[in-house]
């Protein structure tokens, strides 16, 4: 039997207006806190955006910092474009493009709190904890059946949907997790109480908007 609406609407949090591409044109520092609380759909599965990090193209850990490569390309394009790579060759991070074109500048999506699809969540990644189904980059594109063929998609049109979240949010700052260069830069946003973190934050304050301020010389990029 078909659950009711009422039912319907219990288990299915409510979703904010569609982002569009022209959400993400502007300074990598305010769409990273701005995406927190913000549902990412893939196909219809995956929950709200819980963390996430900055990476601005003056940033020596950024993929960007050294020019364009076949790799990063899409970085260097118009915003609201999905970034997708493989770490160490083995699990795939997902970024959104941000900024000018030309700019390179993109925001890792780190963490969700599932809220839809979590079926396919479990089968995808082999446990039932919904807790651990998304806590981490490679994680939840492992969760949302996200590989190397949706980078370089669009953000605003299928099968991505990102939707704007609908009330305040508490958001944190710290250092950004597995990198060794400009490791002390506070580009990491998380939103303050979720249990769906990849890692707690040590400084649980309200995230000031950290502006980039590197004018270090390039070098290898470092970032996981």
């Amino acid at each position: 039997m078909a659950p009711s609406p009422k039912r319907a609407a219990a288990t299915s949090p409510s979703l904010g207006k569609l982002l569009k591409r022209a959400f993400f044109a502007r300074s990598v520092h305010e769409v990273a806190p701005d995406l927190i609380g913000a549902t990412l759909l893939v196909n219809g599965v995956g929950g709200l955006i819980v963390e996430v990090e900055a990476y601005h193209h003056t940033d020596p850990a950024a993929h960007s910092f050294r020019g364009p490569t076949p790799r990063n390309r899409v970085m260097f394009g118009p915003p609201g474009f999905a970034y997708v790579y493989r770490s160490y060759g083995i699990h795939c991070c997902l970024n959104f493009v941000c900024e000018e074109e030309g700019s390179a500048s993109a925001v890792l999506i780190r963490a969700l709190e599932p809220t839809h699809g979590l079926p396919a969540m479990r089968r995808r990644r082999g446990l039932h904890d919904a807790r651990a189904l998304c806590s981490g980059p490679g994680k939840l594109c492992e969760a949302l059946g996200i590989t190397i063929a949706h980078s370089e998609l669009a953000l605003d049109r299928e099968p991505y949907a990102l939707h704007a979240r609908t009330g305040k949010a508490d958001i944190m700052s710290g250092i950004r997790i597995g990198i060794t260069k400009a490791m002390e830069l506070p580009w990491r946003y998380g939103l303050k109480g979720s249990k769906f973190l990849s890692k707690p934050f040590a400084d649980v304050s309200v995230a000031p908007l950290a502006r980039p301020s590197l004018r270090a010389k390039r070098s290898n990029p470092d970032r996981k």
